[in-house]
């Protein structure tokens, strides 16, 4: 009996260990899945994070620090309400995540397993896209004075095209990482911007240089989706694309940070446009709401000292119109912004809402499904703003007068939007999948849960077909079609970065002839192949 007693004893005592283990907050089992999806990006060597975070001694070293800036949720900088609207790529964590975290930190920065270790994300060189159809460089470097003032700088790169080309999708590789802050792109058909560049002796101009130019000059053009550090530039969805002109030049505006020391920069841009077996059926178009739509009674973008003031703009919607994206903009006063539809029934659709900006983590926001608004919807945008001595960005101290301008001790209202010309079925597209792909039961595979709806599919829909898959390690991915005897047909995805999770790619298949092909997504040492069937 007593024998037995210290059987069950020791059993008890074994299991009561092993629970505890198992229960441990752990680097390698809990810290690292969390830090390697949503910190590793910009947190590594060459990038802007200001120190790494790709193995356990870097990540225990600023423990502390990763406590505070994820319970306080400046870190991941992600602003978007998630309550209020959702949006491709997001990067916030969970309640449970920085609980975890804090746990973790707490509990002595606890190891773990080796085996629990996932695998470190793999990221390309050069490019988090692929490989470009064309790269536009500076022609010199550029000196950003080390004076303790920000810049706004302007750079023409001609493009060299001699017809329209169907543009996916650009890229900045920022050269000096350290002061560039942000960058906004511009197609010019006018030779204006090139004029101005070549009666400047410095490379670049600034719209101080001329008496004659006006920032509305070059803000009123064409804008392509701009640059933030740290973000991932996102192609448009398959048929999707915007137009880059032949003979045009693209205007880069720069804006350099505040330096003590002279800086200089040479950046460069990556330009992809459609493969050439793509059809891009409809062509995104961009709608800038600027204090022009500022509602009667508002038309002068002015802030007075020691004022709390909020602005209404309204953009009346001309034609049938599905939002792709929005990109609100602001700088130092900025408190928040809300934009939403508000259609001609008097239902009401959510854009975005960002209650406490931050004009550090400025970013595009692209819509997990289209927006749609019909004609005479109005968009409402509201952005507040603090010139009160209260407000802890304020620039100025006593707070002054302050008006639209490029500084950052200036304002600005700014919102580009994207969208394309509606179609019929809109409502049912979808750019993100609507749950996370299920695991294939004991799979040790990166390329994981690959599907694909409809299949078959019907050649004259409209709707697109939609390929999901999950990956267990972050890295390049390519997906290829192949029709039945394996000859290549189109090229969707060729060596880009993805995360791990689930992600959803859209192939337009109302231009494929009915058939059997075959869908190939490979990278990360594995390949899936999947027959699809279009009548």
């Amino acid at each position: 009996m007593i024998k037995g007693i210290k059987h069950l004893t020791l059993l008890l005592l074994f299991v009561f260990i092993h629970t505890s283990i198992d229960a441990q907050v752990t680097f390698t089992k809990d810290i690292a899945p969390i830090i390697f999806k949503h910190c590793t990006t910009c947190h590594r060597p060459g990038e802007i994070g200001p120190f790494a975070l790709t193995n356990y001694t870097e990540v225990s070293n600023w423990a502390n620090t990763i406590k505070s800036v994820t319970a306080s949720k400046y870190m991941p900088p992600w602003k978007a309400d998630p309550s209020y609207s959702r949006f491709l790529d997001e990067n916030f964590l969970s309640d449970d995540e920085i609980k975890v975290i804090a746990d973790w930190v707490d509990s002595g920065v606890a190891e773990g397993n080796a085996n629990d270790l996932p695998p470190l994300p793999i990221f390309p060189e050069g490019s988090l896209l692929g490989k470009p159809d064309l790269v536009l460089s500076f022609a010199k470097s550029y000196k950003h004075k080390g004076n303790g003032s920000d810049e706004y700088r302007y750079f023409v790169l001609p493009t060299g095209l001699t017809k329209n080309r169907k543009l996916k999708a650009i890229e900045m590789r920022a050269g000096n990482k350290k002061i560039v802050h942000h960058a906004l792109f511009f197609s010019d058909v006018t030779g204006k911007a090139r004029d101005y560049d070549n009666r400047t002796p410095e490379y670049g101009f600034s719209s101080d240089e001329f008496s004659d130019f006006g920032t509305f000059e070059v803000l009123n053009q064409k804008q392509f989706p701009g640059y933030v550090p740290g973000q991932k530039s996102r192609k448009f969805p398959d048929g999707l694309a915007q137009e880059m002109t032949a003979g045009s030049d693209l205007v880069m505006q720069v804006h350099y940070a505040p330096w003590s020391t002279d800086q200089l920069d040479s950046s460069s841009v990556n330009i992809f446009f459609a493969d050439e077996n793509e059809v891009i059926d409809r062509t995104v178009r961009d709608y800038i709401m600027l204090p022009f739509n500022l509602v009667k009674g508002q038309n002068d973008f002015f802030i007075l000292p020691n004022q709390i003031k909020k602005f209404e703009g309204v953009y009346t919607v001309p034609f049938d119109i599905s939002l792709v994206g929005i990109f609100p903009h602001m700088h130092l006063l900025g408190r928040d912004w809300e934009v939403y539809i508000k259609h001609p029934d008097g239902t009401k659709t959510n854009l975005i809402k960002i209650p406490d900006w931050d004009f550090n983590w400025q970013g595009g926001y692209y819509f997990e499904r289209y927006k749609i608004a019909k004609k005479g919807s109005k968009i409402h945008a509201f952005a507040t703003y603090d010139n009160t001595k209260d407000n802890p960005f304020n620039p100025n101290n006593p707070p002054r007068f302050t008006t639209w301008g490029e500084g950052t001790k200036d304002e600005m209202y700014y919102l580009p939007l994207l969208f394309v010309p509606y179609n019929t079925g809109d409502e049912n597209i979808i750019f993100s999948p609507i749950t996370s792909v299920k695991d294939e039961f004991g799979s040790n595979h990166n390329i994981k849960g690959a599907s694909i709806f409809p299949n078959p599919a019907l050649s004259n829909s409209q709707l697109p077909t939609n390929i999901t898959f999950s990956i267990a390690q972050a890295g390049p991915i390519n997906i290829e079609l192949l029709r039945a005897n394996g000859e290549h047909v189109r090229r969707l995805k060729d060596n880009e970065f993805y995360q791990t999770g689930s992600h959803l790619v859209h192939l337009q298949q109302n231009h494929l002839a009915p058939g059997l092909y075959f869908i190939k997504i490979s990278g990360l040492n594995d390949l899936k192949t999947i027959p699809y069937i279009v009548h």
